[in-house]
């Protein structure tokens, strides 16, 4: 079975070290459709200091959030996944431009990595800025806060993990938000659609609790991210929403 890789190609032509290659994701076994586990590898390992702190982000675009932050977090190692092949080698080059030796970017579907390749209890923190809102109503499948993969993101974040999301589409936030709701109640309240196995690790505990957004510091004023798309929207007068879902349990 294959894994996907933007469009179908591979990574070799990743600009210098910062794409992760073809042959550091290898395509996932047969042996997935009796072992979800199967397929799991350690995506700290594509680092030259594995044992640092790790965080990814989900659609990184051109890279701006990673270009900023990454160098002000040295000990801190960054997996950015971006599936549009366009931007994914842009923002591959800006990093490899710019020196910084913590960042590996990937160009795949994030969910899907987050689903069949990555272990438990890996993560510090999930950054999700600016997601695709795919508006009409059939593509609402598509978009990235669904149950199933706030179950995955409870899987592999650590203890005291950060899913942190920030979005300025007002019906993709009124979608989220009924999303959070459910995860961030107790369960006895909520009896679905948690699923069983997260249940037996938190009791009737809620499996995240909701906090607010603290930017980085680097930030300017009234910002969230400071990436090129937040400025843009700024401009036009959106408002921004934001929320931070810390790992329970």
């Amino acid at each position: 079975m294959s894994f996907g890789l933007g469009h179908g190609r591979t990574l070799d032509d990743a600009p210098g070290a910062i794409g992760v290659a073809a042959h550091e994701l290898p395509a996932l076994p047969d042996a997935i459709l009796t072992d979800r586990a199967a397929g799991r590898i350690d995506p700290r390992r594509w680092f030259p200091n594995p044992e640092r702190r790790f965080e990814l982000e989900i659609g990184s675009g051109k890279g701006t959030f990673l270009v900023e932050q990454a160098p002000r977090a040295e000990e801190t190692n960054f997996l950015g996944m971006e599936w549009e092949r366009e931007f994914y080698l842009y923002a591959a080059d800006r990093l490899r431009r710019r020196g910084v030796t913590n960042v590996r970017m990937l160009n795949a579907n994030a969910v899907e990595f987050l689903q069949w390749r990555c272990p438990d209890a890996i993560v510090a923190v999930i950054h999700l800025y600016f997601s695709d809102p795919w508006p009409k109503n059939k593509h609402h499948k598509n978009r990235v806060i669904q149950h199933a993969f706030l179950a995955e993101a409870w899987r592999t974040l650590a203890p005291g993990g950060e899913l942190r999301v920030v979005t300025d589409h007002d019906e993709l936030w009124a979608w989220d938000e009924q999303h959070f709701a459910l995860w961030t109640a107790a369960l006895a309240q909520v009896p679905d659609p948690v699923p069983a196995w997260i249940r037996g690790r938190v009791g009737m505990n809620a499996p995240f609790e909701r906090v607010a957004f603290t930017p980085p510091e680097w930030v300017g004023d009234g910002q969230l991210v400071g990436t090129n798309y937040e400025r843009k929207f700024a401009r036009e007068d959106r408002p921004a929403h934001a929320c931070t879902l810390v790992k329970r349990g």
